[in-house]
């Protein structure tokens, strides 16, 4: 049994399987937490999942994390898991606050109870920023939430730090600005887009509807993020990071991107529609990932032009395949 053990709940999301790779590489015994859901898609872990180990559990159950990490005896807990969709969190607020910010304090409790000495991520949010105060924003920027989801966020980030200060715990939080890629759910506005025009190009699809394309945000790839989730655990003292790329583009850049890479005219099959804009809209995002480059040594790889383009070919080349396997049923 390897000495580098760690437990990641959220592990058949996209940040969860992108970091079940990275330290699988960096020779982890890596333990991966579902909750008791016969609904969980292990989509985005098949390739990996004879090499990693999965604990049932759930965050709305104490006595089961309790169980979870008794099990797996981690060095590194990542806890990603979340109700982490904005607009579901305005239809379901009350179940965002229980499992987005609650469970945050469960999984806390549950480290310190079994052994302070696991090292905690916690995955913080850009979110948290909402109507910002100061542009770009950074480990000090005020906190203006304008969603449930980014509010439970907020409760999740000060109660690590809460713990962290309290009991000791070294417990840290990455205030994560937008990251993608095409293991992005197709809920997200950029997965959306890039789905949207591999269908349009495949002759699939016609349009394209959208909300607010003049939304900004700071985009890099998911890949790399996880990256500085494994660097944050590593310095002899837990601190707070804020990880960017520093730049921001519009939906509408996103969208003239991807149409372009595939050979398309975006204005001939976009629609507005304002059925996907926001009840209160956060439109300036960009963070300053300055402490992360300086303490860490971190820095994003993929551009945010490489990020898109890489998008839209995942998709292509899926959907192309997907059809090929109906020619051949």
């Amino acid at each position: 049994m390897s000495d580098k053990r760690a437990l990641i709940t959220g592990i058949t999301g996209q940040d969860g399987s992108h970091l079940a790779d990275l330290l699988l590489e960096k020779g982890y015994e890596v333990y991966g937490m579902v909750p008791r859901s016969s609904t969980e898609s292990f989509e985005r872990i098949a390739h990996l999942v004879d090499r990693v180990t999965l604990v049932q559990a759930d965050l709305f159950d104490q006595p089961s994390l309790v169980g979870a990490i008794e099990e797996s005896r981690p060095v590194e807990v990542y806890n990603l898991a979340a109700q982490s969709f904005v607009p579901t969190s305005w239809k379901q607020p009350v179940l965002t606050a229980e499992f987005t910010a609650v469970g945050v304090t469960k999984m806390l409790e549950a480290v310190r109870r079994v052994d302070p000495s696991i090292r905690f991520y916690q995955a913080s949010s850009s979110e948290m920023f909402g109507k910002v105060r100061e542009v770009p924003q950074n480990e000090k920027t005020p906190f203006y939430p304008r969603s449930p989801y980014g509010v439970a966020k907020v409760y999740g980030h000060f109660i690590t730090v809460n713990y962290r200060e309290s009991y000791g715990l070294y417990a840290v939080s990455g205030i994560l600005f937008n990251h993608e890629g095409p293991r992005r759910g197709l809920e997200f506005v950029t997965r959306k887009i890039s789905d949207g025009v591999a269908r349009i190009k495949l002759g699939l699809a016609d349009e394209l509807r959208l909300g607010n394309l003049d939304a900004k945000r700071d985009w890099g790839y998911a890949g790399d993020y996880v990256e500085a989730m494994w660097l944050m655990l590593q310095p002899d003292e837990a601190d707070d990071y804020v990880i960017a790329t520093g730049e921001e583009h519009s939906v509408r850049e996103f969208a003239e991107i991807a149409f372009e890479h595939a050979g398309l005219d975006m204005d001939k099959h976009v629609v507005v529609d304002p059925e996907f804009l926001r009840p209160a809209e956060v439109d300036h995002l960009v963070g300053d990932p300055a402490k992360a480059r300086t303490k860490l040594d971190w820095e994003p790889r993929v551009s945010f032009r490489e990020l898109v383009e890489m998008m839209v070919d995942a998709d292509v080349d899926r959907l192309s395949a997907a059809a090929d396997r109906r020619e051949l049923a």
